[in-house]
């Protein structure tokens, strides 16, 4: 008999294939924590259930079905059955989806997706197809690839993203915040001298930021520290000398994290990105 599924990613870029990064995991007791992408997540389920969060609905994405996530959008991530889940995911950036969706679609203004789950198996096959010709090192095969993947769900599922309007006194405290809080990743102010400084109050600032970026600052400010820490990572910047950079205490208050929201370590994360000329890594 075989044993229960071993939980395993990799999370690389091929410079072949820029603009997109790429995830290939097995997770079993993986929880991602609260968190969001400045890319697109595209991620086609082979086997198993990923359940997430998204936009205050609980979502189910299960074989033969794509997640489907808008960059900047909160969402978490979690085994949807005992065995968890197998997943290959593409992370495109916002401009190269929408020059797809200019070339292929009649998608016009931002282009996104305006469902969280898609039900398509083919869509499935191909965004696996894309992971395994970068493997192969055919970048002709997988910018092919992963256009036709992204122009079919654009066709089938895409809308016009609503443009982010400050509307209001505490949208526009909210923004300020959030400015504060990325000029100081690494030595913020307290959510009262946060709050004093914008003229308001700390539940009324809580309240506002939540509104306007779906969680509120302190978590806010984990996300934005550890999408710096990839950043830093992909330059070459040591994990530990990136954990202090962006304000963690030490290299394990990355690392704890870094996994529960990229979904693997900042070492593996940071060895892919430098390696990327050798051949597929073990699993993490």
């Amino acid at each position: 008999m075989s044993g229960p599924p071993r939980e395993r990613a990799r999370h690389w870029r091929d410079p072949r294939l820029p603009d997109v990064d790429l995830l290939r995991a097995t997770y079993v007791h993986k929880t991602f924590a609260r968190h969001t992408h400045d890319t697109f997540v595209i991620a086609g389920v082979a086997e198993g259930v990923d359940e997430f969060l998204h936009r205050g609905s609980l979502e189910r994405a299960g074989p033969g079905q794509v997640a489907l996530v808008n960059p900047d959008t909160p969402h978490t991530g979690h085994a949807g059955v005992p065995g968890g889940w197998r997943y290959s995911v593409l992370y495109p950036s916002p401009d190269l989806v929408a020059a797809i969706a200019a070339e292929t679609t009649r998608v016009r203004g931002t282009p996104g997706f305006a469902v969280p789950v898609a039900d398509d198996p083919q869509a499935v096959r191909l965004i696996a197809r894309v992971l395994a010709a970068v493997e192969a090192r055919n970048p002709l095969a997988a910018d092919t690839l992963m256009r036709l993947a992204v122009t079919r769900l654009l066709r089938a599922h895409g809308a016009p993203l609503p443009a982010r309007a400050v509307r209001g006194a505490g949208a526009r405290t909210a923004e300020r915040a959030r400015a504060v809080l990325e000029a100081r990743l690494a030595d913020p102010p307290s959510l009262e001298e946060l709050a004093a400084g914008l003229g308001t109050g700390p539940f009324a600032l809580i309240r506002a930021f939540k509104q306007a970026y779906g969680m509120p600052p302190h978590t806010w400010l984990i996300d934005a520290r550890v999408r710096r820490a990839c950043r830093l990572l992909a330059e070459g910047t040591a994990p530990a000398d990136a954990a202090a950079a962006v304000g963690f205490t030490d290299q394990p208050h990355l690392n704890r994290h870094f996994t529960r929201i990229v979904g693997v370590t900042p070492g593996a994360y940071r060895r892919e990105r430098n390696s990327v000329q050798d051949g597929p890594a073990a699993g993490a």
